[in-house]
Formats: C-alpha cells, structure tokens, sequence
C-alpha cells in the first residue's frame, strides 16, 4: 500500500446537501488519507457526484465541516482548486484541437510561464504515451486515448488530490487496465485519488478504501477485505480423494454441506486466516488430509447488493448520481 501522511488530504464531518425538500447527503462523514486511493460507492441518486462537487468547489454544502488540502472549500475555494484536479464523466478535451493544443490551452488556463506550460505538456504526452498523436486532432482519438489525454489535462497543474468521477466509463479491458496502472502510478509519487466508479472490479482493485453510500448516507466503509466480511456467504472448500474421508471430514466440522460426486465439503467461513486455521487444526487432530482448498469470499457485488438492495454496478447503477439541480457537465480543472 502507500505512505500515507498524518493528515488527511480529504475530510468531513456532518456534510450536509439537500435540494429543496429532498436531501441528497445526510451527515457524511470522510477521512481520506494523503497518498491513497478512496473509492465511493453507490447507485444512482446516492449522492455521490454532489459530494465530489462539494469537495471540489463546484457547489456549496448547507451544513458540516469540510476540508480539502487542509483548506476549506467555502471560505478558501482558490487555495482548493489550487491543489485539486478534477476528470469528470464528460471529457472537457477539445476534439477540434490537437492534443498538444490542450495541454498547452490549459497550462495558459493555470496561469504557467510558456516555457513551463511547453515543458509540462512535454512532460505529460510522454508520460501518457501521447508523443506519436501529439499533433492530430483529439477528434481522431480512440476512447482510451481521449481518456489519457483529460487526465493529462487534469495533472498540467501538477494536483495533489485528483477527483476521478467514473474515469474508465466506455473503455475497453486493455485500455481500462492501462488506465488503472496510470493511478496507481500517480498515488505511488504520492497524490491522492477519490475515485468513484461503476466497476465494482475497479474499486476492489485500486482502492485503500472504500465508502458505500445509499440514499444520502454512509452505510458501510473499510478495505475491500473488510467489507466482503459484513456478508454472508463465505465459506472454505475442502476436496478429498475418497468418500471415505469425505465423510470423516464431515463428522469432524459437524458442518457445511456435501457434495459426494465431487468429493467436496464447503464449510462456512469468514475467509479470515484465524477461521482457516481453525478447519485445518480440526482436520490435522484427526489426521484427515484435504487433497486440495479454496476459500470463497463474498466480491464487492455481493457487498452492493446487501447493502444497498441494488442491482449490481455492471448494470450501470454505480454512475454517479444526477439531479435536474446538480448538472454533470460542470467541470474544474
């Protein structure tokens, strides 16, 4: 995992929205970490994306203490702006200009000296492999070049929290992969992502931690591991060679059901190593071998579902919540 600082670079306690009569975050508290990935989880209408336009400036909160980069969004939003980035769900490249155009168009919009405005855009197409397009127009990009190319954009004022609103949406598996390491890239030079996503993969795969929201409140937060314990469903699967030890392992756990063509005994677990160890101590007392393991925990749509009574995210329940209040394309950089 990463180095982490002592303060958080994102924090909140009792935040607060609601749009006329309908509350759209109630109470949410946050502690995010400098140097990690957070991920926030919910399907639509949870009030994911009014929280990270909160975070971001883009909208004020009725109630609660929010800070960001140690600064708080409504009494210093040039000092927060001046340490975030934001990559939204809708691109802001501009398809009629050229990659290096874009780069260039908003390191001038950050206020960076021509020399250093060159110099960084430089710096970013290599490093998003965006050299050999460098000079052709955004328009002829492919989904995943698009995609590198907003991030680029979001990092020409060198950010240290990045606000990633479902930033793999559309893409393939490669260029959804290559995206992922381009994050975990980021976070290992030490900037701070609150990505939120309507990949449950992606969450468990990047994310330090993760928050689930439903209906404007935090119902559940922890590591990926953590909250597939919340759920029922775990269990460790024992195969022997012969119904003979089939049988005594049952005799033995007392529990879990059989499956005799398969020779297979599943026992309830909560894939936690104490519970592990416990089955095999209990097996190795009488001198019952297994043939083979595995151990089943519940995944992060399992953990969806229960908490949130939801469909599942590959479903598209996980975008990012829209009120006719709180329009998406409103984007800062």
């Amino acid at each position: 995992m990463t180095t982490q600082s002592t303060r958080p670079a994102i924090a909140t306690t009792g935040l607060r929205k609601a749009y006329g009569d309908k509350t759209v975050l109630d109470g949410i508290d946050l502690h995010v970490p400098a140097g990690s990935v957070f991920a926030l989880l919910g399907p639509n209408g949870a009030g994911k994306t009014t929280t990270v336009q909160i975070l971001s400036t883009l909208v004020g909160a009725d109630a609660g203490q929010v800070q960001v980069a140690g600064h708080d969004p409504s009494t210093d939003p040039d000092a927060v702006r001046a340490a975030i980035g934001v990559t939204g769900q809708f691109s802001a490249v501009d398809k009629l200009l050229t990659a290096e155009e874009n780069l260039l168009l908003m390191a001038d919009l950050r206020h960076l000296r021509r020399a250093d405005g060159r110099r960084r855009a430089a710096e970013l197409l290599a490093a998003f492999d965006l050299v050999e397009v460098a000079r052709k127009p955004a328009a002829a990009f492919s989904g995943g070049m698009l995609r590198r190319l907003d991030l680029a954009m979001t990092l020409v004022g060198d950010p240290r929290i990045i606000f990633l609103d479902e930033p793999t949406t559309g893409l393939d598996p490669r260029s959804r992969r290559g995206m992922w390491q381009i994050i975990r890239d980021l976070v290992a030079g030490g900037v701070t992502i609150f990505l939120t996503t309507q990949y449950l993969e992606e969450a468990d795969q990047l994310a330090d931690r993760i928050a689930v929201l439903d209906h404007g409140k935090l119902v559940a937060e922890g590591t990926a591991h953590e909250l597939k314990r919340l759920v029922p469903g775990g269990h460790i699967s024992l195969r022997f060679t012969d119904p003979q030890t089939l049988d005594r392992a049952a005799r033995r756990l007392g529990e879990g059901s059989r499956d005799e063509d398969a020779l297979t005994l599943l026992v309830p677990s909560d894939g936690g190593v104490r519970s592990l160890r416990s089955v095999l101590d209990l097996l190795d007392a009488e001198g019952i071998e297994a043939d083979g393991l595995t151990v089943h925990t519940p995944d992060l749509d399992d953990v969806f579902l229960a908490l949130t009574g939801s469909p599942t995210a590959t479903a598209g329940t996980t975008a990012a919540a829209t009120t006719s209040a709180t329009p998406e394309k409103e984007t800062t950089r």
